[in-house]
């Protein structure tokens, strides 16, 4: 992979543009060519960096942002670690509202960058239909609070933003052609962001993997993938516009 033609100002900056790898070992011969954009290289790991940087930016463009004002967000997993490491590069702090019922690995990466961590208890200790419902409600009642902002990625189309930025990548990394788009679904916005750009652009199909316990909402409709841990359907996901493909979990 080429170096970048200078220094970054700033690890904002390192966000997208990722690499793409041939799977070349672990494919059937006779297969289409498989490719991994490895969006583990994003500064935390993840993809949901993007998201991230994409809600923040876009709420301060708008004036909706500005400093001095807390960020606020509902969540467990990668999207509070990406967020936690936007706001503390911007100077933003940073009120996470998440649960006992996640890993505390990422508990303790979002506080690495400087978030208050807001713990909803979970009882049992695990993700219940209600845990992620009482975690946004938690949130939008802190958010009601002056100088609060709460960037709500369940709703938030501003997080498609950020992942389009995918789709416009494969393109130039791809200028031929690509035939489908494969990606596992959270909230859907890594999915739907590439979507809404090839509408534009030219058609992909797009094929959504979930975990095969979870995928269905009704045995007679199909609705589209349900998120992990709950009994919701992701609130970004557009139905009949991708084909799914169950995974069965691996013990």
């Amino acid at each position: 992979m080429p170096l970048p033609p200078r220094p970054a100002h700033s690890s904002l900056e390192l966000i997208g543009n990722t690499p793409v790898v041939q799977l070349r070992h672990v494919v059937p011969d006779d297969c289409a060519q498989n490719f991994l954009k490895l969006e583990s290289v994003n500064p935390t790991g993840s993809y949901k960096d993007r998201m991230a940087k994409s809600m923040v930016e876009e709420a301060e463009h708008r004036g909706d942002l500005k400093p001095g004002i807390t960020v606020v967000e509902a969540t467990g997993g990668s999207t509070g670690s990406s967020l936690a490491f936007v706001c503390a590069v911007k100077g933003y702090q940073f009120h996470v509202v998440s649960s006992n019922a996640f890993a505390v690995e990422k508990l303790r990466t979002m506080e690495a960058f400087g978030a208050n961590i807001d713990l909803v208890q979970s009882p049992s200790g695990k993700i219940t239909a209600d845990l992620i419902p009482s975690m946004i409600r938690r949130a939008e009642d802190v958010a009601e609070g002056k100088n609060y902002y709460f960037t709500n990625q369940f709703k938030n189309r501003d997080a498609l933003i950020g992942f389009e930025a995918i789709g416009q990548e494969l393109r130039q990394q791809f200028p031929e052609r690509i035939d489908a788009f494969c990606g596992a679904v959270g909230t859907a916005g890594m999915v739907m962001g590439p979507r809404e750009f090839s509408k534009r652009s030219g058609p992909i199909r797009t094929l959504l993997f979930s975990s095969r316990h979870l995928h269905l909402q009704s045995p007679r409709v199909v609705l589209g993938p349900i998120m992990s841990g709950t009994s919701a359907v992701p609130p970004r996901f557009t139905r009949c516009v991708v084909a799914l493909v169950s995974v069965p979990l691996l013990n």
